[in-house]
């Protein structure tokens, strides 16, 4: 039986793998972000130290972030796209390293939602009518409850971003359930006092900037445009 991640200690530890391992397929990001993966800012002696977790939605973001604090903060990001929650309890720890991070901005969401089947021929193996969800509401929940907890115990400024709009069309993911998976997001924050980047909102007014029809990934305006969105949410709580 799941159990609700919003009761107090009694949060699984799930770790299932997810779809996208069975089927043998790596977490995709865009050709043209994938340079992004080892992009970090010029280490400056005395500013505060900022991590980026995410997919590569998050990858796309990178560098416009890194721009927007510079001479602020000293920006890396994880060096791979960070998957579904269930590769996020897998790799926190190393992610984290031994390093004193005072912001953590971190998302994820639309890898735990996408349904997937072993037999599409889409990319990723994405298919919202035949495949399976790679975490339930409540497993995505339970997991993220369980992430923000080793986030909490850095002592970083923590901040989620919420998971950007789903596109219609989209062929491994239903419209709306990027709605449902925030509002059970959310709930872990506020209990957790964690600090909310509304980049659902933010994204769905950009939509022009979709890379195409019923993707979900951005042009490079349109993730530049996320990047300074995340910048100024991030220097909100490094002045906080």
């Amino acid at each position: 039986m799941l159990i609700s991640a919003c009761a107090e200690n009694e949060v699984p530890n799930i770790e299932k793998p997810s779809t996208d391992e069975q089927i043998k397929e790596e977490y995709f990001t865009p050709k043209k972000d994938r340079e992004n993966l080892k992009a970090k800012s010029k280490y400056v002696e005395g500013l505060p130290n900022v991590l980026i977790i995410g997919d590569s939605i998050s990858i796309g973001y990178t560098k416009a972030v890194i721009t927007g604090l510079e001479g602020v903060a000293n920006v890396s990001r994880i060096s791979e796209n960070g998957g579904d929650t269930g590769k996020g309890l897998k790799k926190i720890d190393k992610w984290l390293g031994n390093k004193k991070w005072d912001v953590i901005h971190f998302n994820w969401g639309l890898w735990d939602l996408c349904y997937r089947h072993p037999e599409s021929r889409s990319q990723g193996k994405r298919d919202k009518v035949k495949g399976t969800q790679t975490f339930t509401i409540e497993e995505y929940s339970a997991n993220l409850d369980k992430l923000v907890s080793t986030l909490k115990a850095t002592d970083a400024k923590l901040i989620w971003a919420s998971t950007t709009f789903v596109p219609d069309k989209e062929a491994g993911r239903e419209q709306g359930d990027d709605l449902k998976f925030n509002a059970a997001a959310k709930v872990v924050m506020d209990k957790h006092g964690v600090a909310i980047n509304d980049l659902h909102k933010f994204s769905e007014g950009i939509q022009e900037h979709f890379k195409k029809p019923g993707d979900v990934h951005f042009t490079t305006e349109g993730s530049t445009k996320l990047g300074e969105k995340v910048a100024e949410e991030i220097t909100k709580q490094l002045k906080n």
